[in-house]
């Protein structure tokens, strides 16, 4: 592909955007299938953040979407961006960084982000079509995300929880790899959540068991709800439940109520609330979204309080749906050593940074390499720590 055979532009409306074009791109860049696997690259996700007005202007998340199109106007590939005023809602952080940059004179923000906003799900985020072409669409727009930091003048480009492929794409436009680390569960091919329970040590299985027997104490009961049982009156106390405890933990939710019912209309086949009842009302809730191969739990909030209830709600019950309906993982968020002991193992993931000044970039490149070397050692340790009884038993010296 040359020059002259495609073209890079910038739309900051992903509405503009035909969802097919869009969609099409996001499914062969995450599957073979011909739907998009990852759910929150599609059209109907991000589409629903910009019109809902979590994301926009005035909340900092100005859209800046990379789009590549052929000789004859078709779209080859796009790229999810945003022109940042902080570095809020990304999960990846990088405070220090702006700070150290601006004592030294500079100006950090605004910032490039390429990502799905307030998500920290690994996943595609150079989106190619499918074809023969697809590694060099993928290059060009690693470049063209160069290109564009030039003209907007910013500091640098952040692309987060990557796909390999792109994190290589971006690696060799001179991106600055970046490694953290997740918890996740993993699907043995388990019969159901006994089978699981029986390949944990003794004393991890008893822990599980009283979690989940204290949590459905006091009248407590759980539902899966999805498609048609997400109505308005759901979206409602699920989102009560959202600002209640987002308000404690962030200080302000990102979030509008209008999000919801936007993708509980455009992905409602998609989306898994695990709500939690007591006395005729809703009281706790989760929001996971559904993958080809793997379930993402989101954000949870209650509006009562009981003892093991977000440990069921979060991290139980997902492991019991992607079980039955034979998912290979859960990705249940960012950060939380306490899912280590419940099943949801340590595993890398990966980001790329462009760093304009060159002697903040060798700054930054110093600190990266040191801490890439600290994550991959506390991975290691953490992954020795697991309740699995294999783990435990090499740990304790026994034969296993």
């Amino acid at each position: 592909m040359s020059d002259e055979t495609f073209r890079l532009r910038v739309e900051s409306d992903i509405a503009s955007l035909r969802y097919d074009a869009w969609d099409r791109c996001a499914a062969a860049s995450d599957n073979e299938s011909g739907s998009v696997g990852n759910p929150f690259v599609s059209h109907a996700f991000l589409s629903s953040l910009e019109e809902s007005g979590s994301v926009g202007a005035a909340t900092g998340w100005l859209p800046q979407h990379l789009v590549l199109e052929g000789s004859e106007g078709e779209i080859l590939g796009v790229c999810p961006a945003y022109l940042k005023s902080h570095s809020q809602g990304e999960y990846v952080f990088d405070h220090g960084w702006a700070e150290a940059f601006e004592r030294a004179g500079g100006r950090y923000y605004p910032k490039l982000q390429v990502s799905v906003p307030f998500t920290p799900a690994t996943g595609p985020r150079l989106l190619a079509a499918n074809g023969a072409q697809a590694e060099t669409v993928r290059q060009a727009l690693a470049g063209g995300l160069v290109a564009l930091a030039k003209l907007r003048q910013v500091s640098s480009v952040h692309a987060t929880f990557l796909a390999p492929a792109d994190s290589e794409a971006l690696e060799a436009e001179g991106f600055l790899p970046r490694m953290d680390q997740q918890f996740h569960w993993r699907n043995e091919g388990y019969a159901d959540f006994e089978a699981f329970l029986d390949a944990l040590a003794s004393r991890k299985r008893k822990q599980i068991r009283r979690e989940r027997r204290e949590a459905l104490e006091d009248g407590v009961t759980i539902h899966w709800l999805t498609g048609s049982d997400l109505t308005e009156e759901v979206w409602d106390a699920f989102f009560r439940f959202y600002m209640e405890t987002g308000s404690r933990k962030w200080g302000r939710p990102y979030l509008t109520r209008s999000f919801y019912s936007l993708i509980g209309q455009r992905m409602p086949e998609r989306i898994l609330l695990v709500m939690a009842r007591r006395a005729g009302r809703w009281i706790a809730g989760a929001i996971n979204f559904i993958g080809a191969d793997a379930l993402y739990g989101r954000h949870w909030g209650a509006i009562e309080h009981h003892p093991f209830l977000h440990f069921e709600v979060c991290y139980h019950q997902a492991i019991d749906f992607a079980i039955q309906h034979r998912l290979l993982r859960v990705e249940a968020g960012a950060q939380g050593e306490h899912k280590l002991a419940r099943g949801y193992m340590p595993v890398i993931t990966r980001s790329a940074h462009f760093i304009a000044d060159p002697q903040f970039r060798a700054a930054v490149a110093h600190y990266l390499e040191r801490e890439r070397r600290y994550v991959a050692e506390a991975g290691a340790e953490l992954s020795e720590l697991g309740p699995f009884r294999q783990q435990v038993e090499a740990e304790r010296g026994d034969e296993p």
